[in-house]
């Protein structure tokens, strides 16, 4: 049995990246971009008025000046400003020769025709020089960039109409057990509905991967068999929920030595979700496919795949993933019996701070929509007093 930390770095140190497509800009929005992105340009690429005002330069700021021209974004300047001249310019336009800085309309008066005086002036030139943002040949996103919205206005500055993407990987889905039965179906006797699938499929897309469902997996060799030899063929990821622990009919670990994944791990120290396997299977040079078991009570299998299903998809990707964390008080004291495993507890945030939501274990499914994000607590700690301040992992 491996720790936390231990899963998570065999996990990283198994990673071989996907390779790169192309998408359009609008498309890239969520992906990982697969090269860093360069500038081609100098930005500014001129020296450009910082606001409407006029164009002068600052030894005649006390003078009255003529207005030899107006200047507007996207238009070159006609003229040089000499002595006691000034040109009319707006916001984002091109600074001409010979002036030294720009008088925003608010602080001028206009004494006569094309004529104009100062007043109130500073020494700021309300210039943005060339190149004083960017530089060509800077590195403006680097490789790995989870692209957001910000990114996509850095992208259209570049002139990168095309994105340089990983590829979205492939992830097979299945959840195993002749007790379920798809939701559509009527429940009765003792069958369930097959809630895992569905879940994992959801969290799969989150990330940008591509959820491919292979129904339900029934508790025999011949039928697991088939399923995973196809879902290997067609996925980079094969993800199994339930099948995994000790009893008679989990055969997913046997299922997949079977299929010549080799089993890196198959338990780890943690509550819930002691039963997860990971495993690889390298199909050809730099090509390589991946296999996850992970527990089939809804809440350990939304946690697993949370702690490392979606890290490892990023990973692929070329993204190191961090989750999205914010230190709060509790505002109650948290005791568990057992402190031989890090624990994972669902938690919901209110105005004082954080507290845990009604959870009956790992196959109350019903907490997950309450909760905010999770808390973990160490092995060998069995009580966090109320005031503690926590790590909240946001999900």
């Amino acid at each position: 049995m491996v720790s936390y930390e231990e899963a998570l770095n065999i996990i990283i140190n198994s990673v071989i990246e996907l390779d790169k497509e192309k998408v359009s800009l609008r498309e890239s929005l969520g992906r990982i971009l697969a090269v860093d992105i360069v500038s081609d340009m100098d930005m500014p690429p001129f020296d450009k008025s910082a606001m409407d005002g006029y164009a002068c330069r600052q030894c005649d700021l006390q003078h009255i000046l003529s207005i030899i021209e107006t200047i507007q974004a996207g238009s070159l300047p006609e003229h040089k400003i000499l002595k006691d001249q000034c040109s009319k310019i707006m916001t984002g336009a091109m600074i001409p020769e010979g002036a030294d800085c720009v008088v925003m309309v608010e602080n001028s008066k206009k004494p006569g025709k094309d004529k104009v005086r100062f007043n109130n002036v500073n020494s700021n030139t309300n210039i943005c020089y060339k190149a004083e943002d960017i530089k060509k040949g800077d590195v403006l996103l680097s490789k790995g960039t989870y692209i957001k919205a910000q990114h996509i206005a850095v992208l259209a500055t570049a002139g990168c109409s095309k994105v340089p993407v990983a590829r979205k990987p492939k992830v097979g889905i299945i959840a195993t057990g002749d007790e379920l039965v798809e939701p559509q179906e009527k429940v009765s006797g003792s069958k369930i509905r097959n809630s895992n699938s569905y879940l994992l499929a959801a969290q799969v897309e989150t990330v940008k991967g591509i959820a491919n469902y292979y129904g339900i997996g029934r508790d025999n060799l011949k039928d697991l068999n088939d399923k995973v030899k196809k879902m290997k063929q067609e996925n980079d990821i094969v993800v199994f929920s339930g099948g995994v622990s000790m009893g008679d009919f989990d055969l997913v670990p046997k299922i997949l030595n079977d299929n010549n994944f080799k089993l890196l791990f198959e338990k780890i120290k943690i509550k819930p979700g002691k039963p997860v396997v990971f495993g690889i299977s390298d199909v050809d040079k730099g090509r390589r496919k991946y296999c996850f078991g992970l527990p089939g009570n809804p809440v350990s299998t939304f946690v697993s795949f949370e702690l490392f299903v979606k890290p490892f998809i990023y990973l692929l990707m070329g993204h190191k993933y961090k989750p999205k964390s914010i230190r709060l008080p509790l505002i109650e004291t948290i005791i568990r019996k057992k402190s031989e495993r890090m624990s994972f507890i669902p938690i919901t945030i209110t105005g004082e701070g954080v507290k845990r939501v009604e959870y009956h274990g790992s196959a109350h499914i019903s907490s997950l929509p309450l909760a905010d994000g999770l808390i973990s607590i160490p092995i060998g700690i069995s009580e966090i007093t109320e005031g503690t301040k926590v790590d909240v992992r946001q999900i």
